[in-house]
């Protein structure tokens, strides 16, 4: 069964001085503004394309780890995890790095690392930004 998930924009004006919101419809959990000033100036008054983009990888990718743990037999207690996605005015976006932090009983950090870099290959997130360079900077296991 295929899920489908929406989400929708209105932008107000041109790139530079415009601005607009962005809705998450499916879930109905809100809606955030956007502007070229948050995106390509750094401003941090209003969400930018790449950080919804590094919400969904690291939540893809938490739940990815989540299941290949449990199928290695050592489900996680706790996994925290994050994504930055690196933007460029007039480029792109030139990279993106995930890390972890898990609670994870019965496994060593040679597994845990080996895993956590299986995870970032298969998550679908992952798979789907593939044209993008995504490394795996801090791997730790408490």
């Amino acid at each position: 069964m295929a899920v489908v998930s929406k989400a929708s924009t209105q932008w107000n004006g041109e790139l530079f001085s415009g601005s607009g919101n962005t809705t998450l419809e499916t879930s109905k959990q809100g809606t955030f503004d956007v502007s070229w000033k948050s995106r390509g100036e750094g401003e941090t008054t209003s969400t930018t394309p790449e950080e919804l983009i590094a919400s969904a990888h690291a939540t893809c990718y938490a739940m990815q780890f989540s299941v290949m743990l449990a199928e290695n037999g050592t489900p996680p207690t706790q996994l925290n995890t994050a994504a930055a996605v690196t933007f460029v005015p007039g480029t792109g976006i030139t990279g993106i790095e995930l890390t972890v932090r898990g609670k994870v009983d019965g496994i060593d950090k040679d597994a845990f690392t080996d895993l956590a870099t299986k995870a970032k290959e298969q998550c679908p997130v992952s798979q789907a930004l593939a044209g993008t360079t995504i490394t795996l900077g801090t791997v730790e296991l408490s």
